[in-house]
């Protein structure tokens, strides 16, 4: 059992929760969310009980403890799954490869799709395949392939995507999601470097939130053809876990529209020409 890691999550998700989410009066507090006591009484556990697990004393919650607890921390689906992998963590399986690939035929697929933008990432938001429309979406990555890392380090980043700091909050939540096991080397690194770095990614992931990504709309804004709203849907890659393709699209004969078929444009002239950082490989190693 990940104690401490329990203690972190459990203050974290606290913390966000408003009393009058449950129908208490908020009242005068010197900090946000639900006090302790509030917890037990909504969890149906004494406080006593309540703080020796947030300070990491109680070591075996029970299911009914934990369903409760997820309850009172209004938690989703997958963040209730978190909070009792990090009670019961799965056992491991095979060993993760040092490197993940997009599979051949993944890739063949995604050619074959040259009016929508699609690429594939991994488990750690790296990014492992990208056709040729979707590099000239993207064309502002330049050589970088770590998708979470050029999102907070990238000053580009920020005037791509319009609302940065949603889009942003979303691939934390999903990188937690999709790396369960908190003991993950990889993982370890990633956060530690984007952390010492990045104040903005350090205050996010202190949220414990916990959201694989589905499917919505972005606001974009290319340095060739501007403003452009695209809808996106993310699907599972079945054969290979951790990894998720991610196609776009704009409305039928709207500016969106318009802007996608420009810059395909462009593409297809001379993709260097839009590119000032270098180049995305089409195929990633």
């Amino acid at each position: 059992m990940h104690t401490k890691r329990l203690s972190e999550f459990l203050r974290a998700r606290r913390a966000v929760v408003l009393p009058e989410d449950h129908g208490m009066p908020a009242g005068a507090r010197r900090t946000p969310g639900l006090r302790r006591e509030e917890m037990a009484v909504l969890a149906g556990v004494s406080t006593d009980y309540y703080v020796r697990l947030e300070q990491g004393r109680e070591r075996n919650p029970s299911p009914q403890v934990l369903r409760a607890l997820a309850s009172a921390l209004l938690l989703e689906d997958e963040e209730a799954a978190y909070l009792r992998a990090l009670v019961d963590p799965p056992q491991p399986g095979r060993p993760r490869p040092a490197r993940e690939y997009a599979g051949p035929q993944l890739v063949s697929l995604l050619d074959t799709w040259a009016d929508t933008p699609a690429l594939v990432y991994g488990r750690y938001l790296d990014l492992l395949a990208v056709n040729s429309l979707g590099e000239a979406l993207f064309s502002w990555l330049g050589n970088e392939t770590s998708l979470i890392s050029a999102m907070f380090l990238n000053p580009a980043a920020r005037d791509f995507y319009r609302d940065w700091a949603v889009v942003t909050q979303g691939c934390v939540a999903a990188l937690r999601a999709a790396n369960p096991d908190p003991d993950d080397r990889r993982l370890q690194e990633l956060v530690g470097e984007l952390s010492v770095h990045s104040p903005d990614f350090a205050r996010m992931w202190a949220r414990h939130e916990v959201r694989a990504k589905t499917g919505s709309s972005k606001r974009l804004r290319h340095p060739l053809v501007g403003e452009l709203t695209l809808g996106f849907e993310t699907f599972s890659v079945n054969s290979a876990p951790g990894q998720h393709l991610v196609v776009y699209r704009a409305e039928p004969g709207s500016a969106g529209a318009q802007s996608l078929a420009l810059l395909g444009s462009y593409a297809l002239a001379d993709l260097q020409d839009i590119q000032d950082e270098g180049h995305i490989p089409h195929d990633l190693p």
